[in-house]
């Protein structure tokens, strides 16, 4: 059986530094602060190592793989932690062993950044002639915290030590040793964690701690037998092993200082054999009876230590045929792992190297391809952006009244989108803005403003006016959007491509961002230097479709303006007519109906109309009507608008070609002549050599101990399990009838 034990010891440890599940079995100690916990470990150790007492002793599970060694007269203890290699074990005192377990609480006491606990494990190696054979781990005490605001540092810890503890007892190879301290089974501690994970306790034993503080409350024998045979409803399941186990632990510590209780382990020992006579002493005075030898079996340390070692050797015994092929299977894992290794040391010369870079290359842009033409290879939970973290990250659309459009009244704002697609939405939230921007207010004072003075005339062309304001406008309200188009698109390529960053920063050729926004601006700029007409569709048809939309709500006001139009002004308009013999006699006709107060919808549209006439036959007149005012403002509007049309379409195919298009188009000949040309000098500078073939010949030494340690453990085991068979077998024979 010492084969089995020291298999089963590496075993574990393996599985803790390779953090593979292996199915080995093992004693699980879950308790409160307040249980005896500690306590209790030592005494089924035999020696007493750590400190004991309130409050939280250890930040960390306590892996012990004890060993019975007769000849140990002292207990010979090895320590295997982060720092040290399982295989190399270093022999401490337990003094150190102490120090290393308070440093360790210390540093996780000091981390703010974690929750001061930790679930790896601190695996100590036991020798000594009063150890069982079997391996325990004492894990961090539950706390019960007090309830209220001012106590809230010790629930955070205690929520830490608890899901700490439920994701140990996952593991379902783990035998659960749940320990209550308490004189009524229907008081549930430590249980209720337990049963979360184990709602059967079909793999939990049951123990109830200083039971010699607990015989003197008992005052009737009927309240000693509940509590020693309590009916399988209280405890809500069929615990292992029947019944719970009742223990006492003796205080005082073990030392030669004054205040140590015992001198020596040998009398610890024995202090906690006296203690478990005098347990069953008292038990068997209050029941008036003797104690069965079922009610014995249960009764004291040394009887819950004989369960432990019996039921953890059968558990041995029988997963000793599953390990052998999760061992092989890790094996044939460590080889492929080893090969790998090899393969890649083999390539570190220039030519397989440069043919690597070439291959990554053309992998690079195949991801890059599929990025933007849309792909679903990337989790969209970890590399997409709703609108709101994008406008959030990449700024937003923002007008010059300072507000946002609701990002949900844009398709797709809520789901989380990248590359090609997030590009898409972005586009489309910046057309959806832009396209339903309205042309700015107009006052009389920005018209009178935008008149001035021509150089050879005191007379007004509102033609020249409507322009001036529009341009104007145009600039002051598209150029931001602008601005903020070219940071949302950036920020989405950079985000997904980083190495996109260099195509847009290349000067020459290749254009970069701040050319694409400046091929924009240029664009904006020269749409609103001169406006004309055939571009804008604003031709006297389109100028007369826009007034009648004032003629259907302003005719009252238009007539009553019209009749109060002064002498002067009417003269004004009758001789520029008179310049042109083709509108006279309509242009008479029109005035003639307004002065005489003429009330008709036909008379206000054909004062409109001619109106339009006029304009755009250049119409002079520095005095501003309220008819001249609203033919401003309704050419300003259109060519607002026109300049709105012509800016939205210029600017999505700027971007999309001088942005978007070199990303697909010229980042493959770019990079491969990057890359042609880093081939040419220092290759470590390229693939860093030296560390990388460095870095594999270590991996290369870790994988070959690694597999060298699986191939021993495995051969340990079948051999194991090849003396089980041979004495199966040979059993077999002997019990045999002889012929």
């Amino acid at each position: 059986m010492h084969s089995l034990y020291e298999a089963y010891n590496e075993l574990h440890g393996l599985a803790q530094e390779l953090e593979t599940p292996f199915d080995a079995p093992a004693v699980l100690v879950v308790g409160h602060q307040t249980d005896g916990k500690s306590a209790l470990v030592e005494a089924l150790m035999g020696f007493q190592f750590n400190h004991v007492g309130g409050g939280t002793k250890t930040r960390r599970p306590i892996t012990l793989h004890m060993k019975y060694n007769p000849l140990c007269e002292l207990p010979l203890c090895h320590l295997a932690s982060s720092d040290v290699d399982p295989t190399l074990a270093q022999e401490k005192s337990l003094q150190e062993i102490q120090s290393f377990i308070e440093a360790e609480n210390m540093r996780l006491e000091r981390e703010s950044n974690s929750n001061q606990f930790s679930a790896k494990e601190i695996i100590i190696k036991v020798e000594f002639k009063y150890c069982p054979n079997l391996t325990i781990i004492d894990t961090p005490g539950l706390i019960a915290p007090a309830p209220g605001r001012k106590n809230r540092a010790l629930q955070d810890q205690a929520r830490a030590v608890e899901s700490l503890v439920r994701a140990k007892m996952q593991h379902r190879e783990f035998i659960i040793l749940c320990l209550e301290d308490c004189s009524d089974w229907s008081n549930a501690t430590t249980r209720r964690v337990v049963m979360q994970i184990d709602p059967e306790l079909k793999r939990t034993i049951i123990v109830s701690t200083k039971l010699d503080t607990k015989i003197p409350q008992f005052a009737r024998a009927s309240d000693v037998e509940v509590f020693l045979s309590p009916p399988a409803c209280t405890l809500d399941g069929f615990i292992l092993g029947g019944s719970p186990f009742f223990t006492s632990v003796p205080s005082g510590r073990v030392g030669t200082g004054h205040d140590s209780v015992y001198s020596s382990n040998e009398e610890f020992k024995q202090a906690i054999f006296i203690r478990e006579m005098e347990d069953i002493t008292s038990l068997e005075e209050k029941l008036g009876r003797s104690l069965s030898k079922q009610e014995r079996s249960r009764i004291g340390v040394s009887k819950l230590r004989s369960f432990l070692e019996e039921l953890l050797q059968k558990r041995y015994m029988d997963s000793v045929p599953m390990i052998i092929p999760l061992l092989e299977k890790e094996y044939c894992s460590t080889t492929r792992k080893l090969n790998e290794i090899n393969k890649e040391l083999s390539t570190l010369d220039e030519v397989k190297l440069k043919e690597k870079g070439r291959v990554f290359h053309d992998l690079f842009l195949t991801k890059l391809s599929l990025l933007l033409k849309g792909t679903v290879v990337a989790p969209p939970d970890k590399f997409g952006e709703t609108l709101q973290n994008e406008r959030i990250n990449g700024g937003a659309f923002v007008g010059t009244d300072g507000l946002q459009f609701p990002h949900k009244l844009i398709p797709n704002a809520g789901m989380r989108l990248y590359g090609g697609a997030q590009y898409h939405r972005a586009m489309a939230e910046f057309r959806f803005m832009v396209g339903g921007i309205k042309c700015p207010p107009i006052t009389r004072e920005e018209i009178v403003n935008a008149c001035g003075v021509e150089d050879i005339h005191d007379g007004t062309n509102y033609s020249r006016t409507a322009c001036v304001i529009a341009v104007a406008k145009a600039r002051d309200t598209f150029e931001p959007f602008l601005h903020q188009l070219g940071c949302r698109l950036l920020h989405i390529l950079k985000r997904l491509l980083p190495i996109s960053i260099y195509l847009l920063q290349k000067e020459g050729e290749y254009l970069s961002g701040h050319e694409v926004f400046l091929r924009c601006m240029e664009d904006l700029v020269s749409t609103t230097r001169y406006v004309t007409w055939s571009l804008h569709n604003k031709n006297r048809a389109g100028l007369r479709q826009f007034l009648d939309s004032f003629g259907s709500t302003e005719q009252s006001a238009v007539l009553s303006n019209s009749l109060s139009m002064p002498l002067c002004q009417e003269s004004s308009f009758v001789s520029v007519a008179n310049e042109k013999h083709d509108t006279k006699p309509r242009t008479d006709v029109k005035l003639s109906q307004v002065a005489s107060g003429v009330d008709s919808s036909s008379s206000v549209q054909t004062t409109e109309t001619r109106l339009a006439d006029l304009l755009d036959n250049t119409l002079w007149n520095r005095r501003l009507a309220p008819s001249s005012e609203r033919i401003v403002y309704a050419l300003v509007q259109q060519i607002f608008h026109g300049i709105r049309e012509y800016f939205l379409a210029s600017a999505e195919l700027k971007f999309n070609c001088f942005l978007l298009m070199p990303v697909v188009d010229k980042l493959p000949a770019l990079l491969r002549e990057d890359l042609e040309s880093a081939f040419e000098g220092d290759l470590d500078n390229v693939f860093d050599i030296t560390n990388l073939r460095h870095s594999l010949s270590q991996q290369k030494s870790d994988t070959e101990i690694e597999m060298k340690r699986i191939k021993k453990l495995k051969e340990k085991f079948k051999l194991i399990h090849e003396q089980f068979i041979s004495h199966h077998v040979m059993s077999s024979l002997s019990l045999a009838p002889s012929a």
